[in-house]
């Protein structure tokens, strides 16, 4: 019976442990068969831990999982095989411990307490192997860590020994696997999928991090730098025959020295150290060889000024290239016939189109650039016209990060939403990411639709037969003539009464333009200080005359000539970049949809107001030529489109007016004096350099003093001029 007992703990079905003994011819005892019932619970225990071990080491797709799984067949069940080879020879010896006295024929007995006694605390241990093998069917082998790290405090001193002997095994596997990517920078070739860093797109160069299939040890500031590592260390890879830069065995040598003083289970703050040591050896080495601090101050400066709006004439010569584009689609829409136009389609503008905008946008700034007496090359420009992409916007496109409201100013420029992007070539993407390009799109389409209404209200001034228009007398003899002294009065009558009809526009459009004015130039101020404060970090410090102004030297020139002595590593340069974007996309109130969205419904109008002047300009131009020379166009009531125009003005106008009242209001309701700060809640630590100096945006963009700025004057409050228009304003 005990041999059979014994098989049977050992994996082997035994109908003595199996059957119920419910049987009254039994000749066991109901304690015996209480004792039975704990052995077959036990065994029952053994052999589905031992089949679910089996199916997780051969099937799961965790690395960490098929290891956990491999430990507790190897080493726990393997114990409690060993403790049953262990009764059974002390049974064969007639061991005192487990053989009592002899029945009447000579045979020792085994009492059942002491086998049962001997294998007691085994049950809990292997009932909580159970649950534990349970969790990790479906889970990840972070989820796994987690788990067991949190089982290590049940109370129970045996269930914590097991636990604590697993979570080594587990991180140490987990460990492995890191060490591959960040030692060579080589995803794992099994287990792939649960690796936290994964291939984006299938691309071999793109990766992103994966937060969730990490355990919990690892800190937000250590995975960014795990990833970080692995992707310089396939840049690396990648230019060593290229540049010249080979990988150093030595440096390997000792990051492999520094991973091997990770001691197990993993304290948080030793991995973070050991990472962080490794992130700054390999930036203050190899890195520097591929990303010098001079690219990194010149693709900066490219953002600051095509994105960031710092180059003005670009901007001009984007937006006046985009309205000629315009333009020319409505005038071809006008040249066909009206049984051949298919609505929007003639007009909207297509792929190609946007593409050939840009490109007429280089054209212009070269132009501009040759008129200078000085032919000096500019670098930046040419390696804009590289790098610098104008595209539509697809159906589905990458969101910005940094909480940006998704208000959709990129539709203004063009009939077709547009962004503004930038091909990243390496190794510049060691410290820009996707996600920042996409926070600069989104704040330059926001600036430049600004810029754009501001330009367009201001360009109406230009048109001077709107503006002021006194008819002078025809020349003699018919001037003196009764007839063209009559001819005179006609004139100066139409344009009086036309003066009095743009009254209201110019009212409304000086009112307009004064707020999208002081509004741009607020912003541009924000931007200015945030990009000359991150300056300064990035040169790790700015020389006294030009924080001074007393040098007429760009600071970013200055700020490179500083950096050569003081760079910082690429990483660092990643966050610090992430929190200046951050911080620079709050203090632009790009973060306040109330606001955005007031001010885009605002930005809607004032095209409106633009397009219906240059539409009245044409239908006077029509009129006089009709009446003064006899032109008619019988396709046309001129008298009628005339007053629908005149009459959709007069909305207009009153809409721009609330408009601009209402983005007002929001500013001093939604936003306030104190919005306008800074706020970033980030892990400083992330922008921590190796001698712990982090980059802190600096505090710009008081809102309160647009507030004043936009007060002066009162002229919001009761009407544009501080009081009613007889002509309704």
């Amino acid at each position: 019976m005990i041999h059979e007992i014994l098989l049977s703990l050992s994996g082997h079905p035994s109908p003595l442990l199996t059957s119920s003994h419910d049987d009254p011819t039994s000749i066991l005892s109901s304690p015996e068969k209480a004792l039975l019932k704990d052995l077959a619970h036990l065994s029952n225990l053994h052999y589905s831990l031992r089949r679910d071990t089996q199916i997780i080491v051969d099937k799961h797709p965790s690395v960490t999982c098929q290891a956990v799984a491999t430990s507790i067949r190897a080493d726990i069940l393997g114990a409690f095989q060993r403790k049953i080879l262990e009764v059974e020879e002390g049974v064969l010896k007639r061991d005192a411990k487990w053989v009592g006295g002899a029945d009447g024929k000579g045979i020792g007995i085994v009492p059942l307490t002491s086998v049962v006694g001997e294998f007691r605390p085994w049950v809990r241990r292997l009932e909580w192997l159970q649950k534990s093998i349970r969790f990790m069917k479906g889970k990840t082998g972070a989820q796994t860590i987690d788990y067991l790290v949190g089982e290590c405090r049940t109370g129970y001193v045996d269930v914590e020994e097991v636990a604590l002997g697993l979570v080594r095994t587990a991180e140490m596997a987990w460990l492995r696997l890191c060490s591959g990517w960040v030692l060579y920078g080589k995803l794992p070739g099994f287990g792939r999928e649960d690796f936290f860093v994964q291939r984006v797109g299938g691309s071999v160069e793109e990766y992103e991090l994966k937060r969730e299939l990490l355990p919990a040890f690892v800190s937000n500031a250590t995975a960014g730098s795990l990833l970080f590592i692995g992707r310089s260390l396939n840049h690396i890879r990648v230019k060593s025959v290229s540049r010249g830069i080979s990988p150093e065995l030595d440096l390997v040598t000792k990051h492999l020295k520094e991973l091997s003083t990770v001691q197990f289970p993993i304290n948080s703050a030793n991995f973070s150290r050991v990472i962080a040591s490794i992130r700054l050896s390999l930036s203050q080495t190899t890195l520097q060889k591929l990303l010098p601090t001079s690219k990194v101050i010149e693709v900066l400066s490219l953002l600051r000024d095509f994105f960031l709006l710092g180059r003005g004439e670009f901007a001009n010569a984007l937006i006046n290239e985009a309205d000629e584009k315009i333009r020319s689609r409505w005038r071809r829409a006008d040249n066909i016939g009206y049984e051949k136009r298919d609505g929007l389609s003639n007009i909207v503008v297509k792929e190609g189109e946007v593409s050939a905008v840009l490109s007429r946008t280089w054209a212009a700034m070269g132009s501009l650039q040759g008129r200078h007496e000085e032919h000096d090359e500019d670098e930046l420009l040419e390696l804009a016209r590289d790098l610098v992409q104008l595209n539509i916007i697809k159906p589905t496109p990458s969101k910005p990060t940094n909480r940006i409201a998704d208000t959709p100013f990129a539709t203004l420029l063009l009939s077709v939403p547009v962004t503004l992007t930038m091909h990243i070539p390496s190794p510049l993407d060691l410290f820009l990411t996707s996600s920042d390009l996409t926070t600069y799109s989104a704040i330059n389409a926001y600036l430049l639709s600004i810029h754009r209404a501001h330009l367009r209200l201001t360009d109406l001034w230009k048109i001077t037969t709107l503006r002021r228009d006194h008819p002078a007398p025809p020349g003699p003899p018919y001037g003196s003539s009764k007839s063209g002294k009559a001819k005179t009065r006609v004139l100066r009558e139409r344009a009086r009464e036309r003066g009095l009809v743009m009254r209201n526009v110019w009212a409304t459009s000086s009112a307009a333009t004064f707020f999208l004015g002081e509004t741009e130039a607020w912003l541009q101020g924000v931007v200015g200080e945030s990009w000359t404060g991150f300056g300064g970090w990035v040169g790790g410090e700015v020389s006294e005359a030009v924080e001074e102004g007393d040098s007429d030297d760009d600071i970013w020139i200055s700020a490179g000539k500083v950096a050569a002595s003081h760079p910082h590593d690429p990483q660092t340069l990643t966050h610090a970049h992430t929190r200046y974007l951050s911080s620079l996309a709050h203090d632009l109130l790009l973060t306040t949809p109330s606001f955005t969205n007031a001010l885009y419904t605002l930005l809607q109008q004032v095209d409106r107001l633009v397009g219906l002047v240059y539409r009245l300009q044409s239908l006077w131009l029509a009129m006089d030529l009709e009446s003064d020379e006899g032109v008619v166009d019988a396709y046309l009531d001129l008298g009628r489109e005339e007053g629908d125009v005149k009459a959709e003005l007069r909305v207009v106008c009153g809409v721009v007016r609330e408009g601009v009242r209402g983005v007002v209001a929001v500013l001093g309701r939604d936003v306030g004096g104190d919005a306008g700060w800074s706020e970033d809640g980030d892990e400083v630590d992330e922008g921590e350099d190796g001698d712990g100096k982090a980059y802190i945006p600096v505090k710009v963009g008081r809102v309160d003093r647009l507030l004043m700025k936009l007060d002066f004057g009162g002229w919001f409050d009761d009407g544009v001029g501080g009081g009613e228009r007889d002509d309704g304003f």
